[in-house]
């Protein structure tokens, strides 16, 4: 194992110095730094040439100029190294401007990773399940067009149908009867394609979705809740109660009484915790809140030691899921009481969902309003983003179960009489992640790569502004440095994937 990973870095540093030589000498030769100078009618042109000369070293030879940005560069892995990625053409220190901007675009990026993997294998597993239904085709051809969408024509569409519309529909937000009765009948439709069944529970559940869909559309109108959102004493404690009843039966199954023992018990603790928290949420940060998760996930594991009776490990898998996922009903609950604030601040004007930029200049608040703020800043770029990931995912997780369902071990469980949430979740979803390491360890760099556009269309001041501004004035080391990132992160993920293969399948083995 240690020969493996030794050989990966070795081979990965010689890629990386490689790679970097040949863009840097590319970014050289596409344009000359000095031409807007040269072009200048100012009356200290031959000072301003000779000190941009000096500040980017142009009087050297391009090998000469790239082997002293590599060594400043490889200053960046040593501890106190004091790392060099040269200066832009304006005499700034790229690593502080490649600080700022590569934390707005890891927010982006990783967002819409995290969504289209979760989303993309949860729709590819529901649609393997139900193999050649309404469903599946409905999924395949929203995979397929959400997928030969242009980012840059996805991101116009959301601004135009999703944020504009949203934010003009909440002067009066308002559902009229036609728009009760469509949706709730999609509602119906959808619902009833995912549980299945027989024809007589597929009609209950469609009434059940039909009735419900229709009563929460009608009360959020009458009440306009979208003014004011709000969980409540009432919807909070039944949806942390509704996440622990779902992680019992996906992990463990209807019949595991430990399973539900422990779940309970995790419940009980986080509604009471709730009621607890309500006057001492408004003051809490980030590190409150972080803090308050990891206490919610402590309880579970707790719960699960002691009530796991013969599978321990699975009781707390349960109860730390319940706890995340509770605390995160509860932290959600505090968002929507503190929307009204935020829709209503002088500077956001009752518009919340944003179209341009990473954030609202000199928005004054707390940290509840600055995270909402951030929020509806991402969402139209994240979901941009996440829309072209999550088709391919959907299509290999849907390729990947469909190919493990038909193995001989599955039809072996299935005879031994195994319940299928055991088949499904125990022997066929591991397997079928094999070829999802593989994308995900190529899709980071190309999301980075991707985000140039979305920013673009944004407003979005991250990498991919840093490396236009790059290519537009002929400055080779901002292009660099968001080369380096991304350079590093998509070896990282590969090395990555590769151990996660050993991980996944127990077949293969590195030496």
């Amino acid at each position: 194992m240690l020969s493996f990973v030794l050989r990966r870095v070795g081979v990965s540093i010689l890629i990386l110095i490689a790679a970097s030589f040949l863009m840097y000498t590319l970014v050289a030769l596409a344009r000359d730094p000095l031409e807007d100078l040269y072009a200048s009618n100012s009356p200290n042109k031959d000072a301003l040439i000779a000190q941009r000369t000096a500040w980017l070293n142009l009087d050297q030879p391009i090998p000469v100029r790239w082997f002293n940005w590599f060594l400043g560069a490889a200053r960046c892995v040593i501890p106190f190294g004091g790392c060099d990625l040269g200066v832009t053409i304006q005499n700034q220190p790229v690593t502080i401007v490649l600080a700022r901007a590569m934390g707005a675009t890891l927010q982006l990026v990783t967002a819409s990773t995290i969504l289209a993997i979760v989303l993309g294998i949860l729709v590819g597993i529901v649609s393997a399940l139900r193999q050649y239904s309404a469903i599946d085709y409905s999924f395949t051809f929203a995979s397929f067009l959400f997928y030969s969408l242009p980012s840059f024509v996805m991101g116009v569409l959301l601004k135009v149908f999703f944020a504009l519309g949203f934010n003009d529909w909440l002067d009066s937000p308002v559902f009229t009867w036609p728009w009760i009765i469509a949706l709730s009948l999609v509602s119906g439709v959808f619902w009833q394609a995912i549980i299945g069944g027989p024809r007589q529970r597929r009609l209950v559940v469609f009434l059940a979705s039909v009735v419900t869909t229709g009563a929460m559309l009608y009360g959020m109108s009458v009440t306009a809740w979208f003014l004011n959102p709000s969980l409540g004493p009432i919807l909070t404690p039944l949806l942390i109660a509704a996440f622990g009843a779902a992680m019992v039966l996906i992990i463990a199954g209807p019949r595991a009484r430990y399973a539900w023992r422990t779940a309970a018990v995790t419940v009980i603790v986080l509604v009471a915790a709730y009621f607890v928290l309500q006057p001492f949420l408004k003051s809490f940060n980030g590190w409150g809140v972080f803090a308050l998760f990891v206490a919610a996930s402590l309880v579970g594991a707790v719960a699960g030691w002691f009530l796991g009776e013969y599978d321990k490990g699975q009781a707390i898998r349960i109860g730390v899921l319940t706890g995340a996922l509770g605390m995160g009903v509860i932290i959600l609950d505090q968002f929507m009481q503190n929307w009204n604030s935020y829709v209503n601040n002088p500077k956001v004007n009752g518009r919340p969902i944003a179209t341009i930029g990473s954030e609202t200049p000199n928005l004054q608040g707390d940290w509840w309003i600055q995270s909402i703020d951030t929020f509806t800043h991402l969402l139209l770029p994240t979901i941009s983003l996440m829309l072209i990931s999550f088709a391919a995912y959907t299509r290999y997780s849907r390729g990947g179960m469909l190919e493990t369902l038909n193995q001989d071990y599955i039809r072996t469980a299935r005879a031994k009489g195994l319940p299928e949430r055991t088949v499904v979740v125990r022997h066929a979803f591991r397997n079928s992640l094999i070829p999802i390491t593989t994308i995900v360890a190529a899709d980071v760099g190309a999301l980075i790569g991707g985000a140039i556009i979305t920013e673009r269309i944004f407003a979005f001041s991250g990498m991919g502004a840093l490396f236009n501004q790059g290519l537009q004035h002929a400055d080779p080391n901002p292009v660099m440095a968001y080369f380096v990132v991304i350079a590093v992160f998509a070896i990282t993920f590969n090395f990555l994937a590769d151990l996660a293969y050993s991980a996944i399948d127990p077949r293969v083995r590195v030496k």
